[in-house]
C-alpha cells in the first residue's frame, strides 16, 4: 500500500498505517481507534513523531504505538488517573505515564477503556481551565 504524504490528514496517515500492519496489530490498533472515537467524538488525531498516531482532547490523552510483539497505548498522565479494572499493565513504575500492552489473541474490555479515556479528556480540560485561572488572574 502507498503511503499518504506529509501533507495527508492525521486520520489518512493513521489509517495507513492500519492497512500496512495488515496483521492482529492492525485489527488491534484499529478496534482501540474506535474505541477512543465513541468515547468522545470530539477528540483530534494527530500523527507525531514520525509516525506515532495519537488522541488529544485539551492535551494528548494517549499515543498508539505498535511494534512486534504488542500494541501499546500510552496515556501520557495515565498515573494521575483512575484504574479500577487495571487495564493499565505496563509503564507502571513512571511518575506521569502508564500504558495498556495488547498481545496477540488479547482483547481490552471496551467500557473500562472508554472509562478511561472519558477520565483522561476530563483530566485534560480540568488542567486547561486550571491554566486559564492563572493565567487571567496573574495578568494586569
Amino acid at each position: 500500500m502507498q503511503q499518504p504524504d506529509s501533507a495527508a490528514p492525521a486520520s489518512a496517515r493513521i489509517d495507513a498505517r492500519i492497512a500496512e500492519l495488515a496483521d492482529w496489530r492492525g485489527e488491534a490498533l484499529d478496534r482501540m481507534r474506535r474505541l477512543i472515537r465513541e468515547a468522545d467524538p470530539d477528540i483530534v488525531e494527530e500523527w507525531k513523531w514520525m509516525g506515532t498516531p495519537v488522541w488529544s482532547r485539551g492535551g494528548i490523552v494517549c499515543t498508539g504505538e505498535s511494534y512486534k510483539s504488542v500494541v501499546k497505548l500510552t496515556f501520557l498522565k495515565g498515573a494521575s488517573l483512575d484504574d479500577p479494572t487495571g487495564l493499565f499493565n505496563a509503564s507502571l513504575d513512571g511518575n506521569a505515564r502508564r500504558a495498556i500492552d495488547i498481545r496477540d489473541g488479547e482483547e481490552v474490555d471496551a467500557e473500562a477503556f472508554k472509562a478511561l479515556v472519558r477520565a483522561a479528556i476530563a483530566l485534560n480540560l480540568a488542567a486547561g481551565k486550571t491554566r486559564s485561572k492563572r493565567t487571567k488572574t496573574g495578568s494586569a
